[in-house]
């Protein structure tokens, strides 16, 4: 049997009226702190119809139960239940109610088992970020090598430039990412894993194409095709053409190396990119002997964050390719 509550607003079991009263301090952001904790209570007790073998098979007494049911209504200042005797039924508002506590609470069991398998060691997810010139070869590679111990860890692949990826790392949308330069920020942890070389890439035609190797001081007056800022590779450039000696006169500006490449092929400048894929017809790649051009590249993680188990095998990984991490 289910009891009322001794104090505060007043429900009877054979006859509810709007209680305003109940519900008049409630904000819009407090119905689901207030209700939250009862749905699972009111699910089971309308499958049963009967507050005890409900209570049973929840494995909590009926008085808490009851209890619970009464202040739900006073709260919803509605009747959900018409009560015969031990026995209980749904009333019209109550039906309504139920169908989008089961909906709710099915999307609560999905979301729940979402992040138990990707927490899970053997078949959990990693969101992995990493640059453009990462995806063709290196990151491929990598996934591959550690697959080899870990065949049903699952990966969500996220390419972007750098500063992008650190926001989605710092939103929780990333649990790791590999990026260049290395970030040096109080809220994340970065560790060094390799060193990329840099080539000045010019036309097949151009008068540089016959050198295998160049000091960037003789590009100076030559029209460049760069990234666009806010990209890492991007800051690099400006860094060694200034070491250089002097600032590149940018025509063109874009989102991803290879398309740099296609430009450089088609006469409309040189660029300072790493290493390609798979060679490209109509350029030459010139090894540059001064300043030192290079970028590190290092994986970059939430400082504080709790690793599930995959992304925690997987980042073990990644520090074990020090020095390896990129084909040669």
């Amino acid at each position: 049997m289910v009891h009322e509550r001794s104090s505060g607003p007043r429900l009877s079991w054979n006859g509810y009226e709007n209680n305003i009263q109940a519900i008049s301090h409630l904000d819009a952001e407090s119905w689901p702190a207030v209700l939250a904790p009862r749905l699972a209570y009111f699910a089971g007790v309308a499958r049963h119809e009967h507050v005890t073998r409900a209570a049973r098979e929840m494995g909590v007494p009926q008085s808490t139960l009851s209890r619970a049911m009464v202040r739900l209504e006073e709260d919803l200042g509605i009747a959900l239940f018409a009560r015969r005797g031990r026995t209980v039924t749904l009333t019209h508002a109550g039906r309504t109610f139920l169908a989008s506590v089961e909906r709710a609470l099915a999307e609560v069991e999905r979301a729940a088992e979402s992040v138990r398998a990707d927490a899970d060691p053997a078949s959990g997810k990693v969101a992995f970020g990493f640059l453009h010139t990462m995806g063709s070869e290196t990151v491929p590679a990598l996934i591959r090598a550690f697959r080899t111990g870990h065949p049903r860890v699952r990966f969500q692949l996220v390419q972007n430039y750098g500063e992008a990826m650190i926001e989605r790392l710092r939103a929780g949308e990333l649990d790791l990412c590999l990026t260049s330069p290395v970030p040096d920020a109080p809220d994340l942890v970065a560790r060094r894993l390799d060193e990329q070389r840099l080539l000045l890439v010019v036309p097949d035609d151009h008068r540089l194409a016959g050198r295998r190797r160049v000091r960037l001081a003789e590009a100076a007056d030559e029209t460049f095709v760069t990234l666009e800022p806010g990209y890492g590779l991007r800051r690099i450039t400006d860094d060694l053409c200034a070491e250089a000696g002097f600032r590149p006169r940018v025509a063109f500006e874009g989102e991803e190396a290879e398309t740099l490449r296609g430009l450089v092929a088609a006469g409309l400048g040189v660029a300072l990119l790493p290493p390609p894929a798979v060679p490209r017809p109509g350029v030459v790649e010139l090894t540059v002997t001064a300043p030192r051009a290079a970028r590190e590249i290092g994986v970059a993680w939430l400082a504080g964050h709790q690793d599930t188990p995959p992304v925690a095998a997987f980042k073990r990984f990644l520090l074990s390719r020090r020095g390896q991490l990129l084909p040669d």
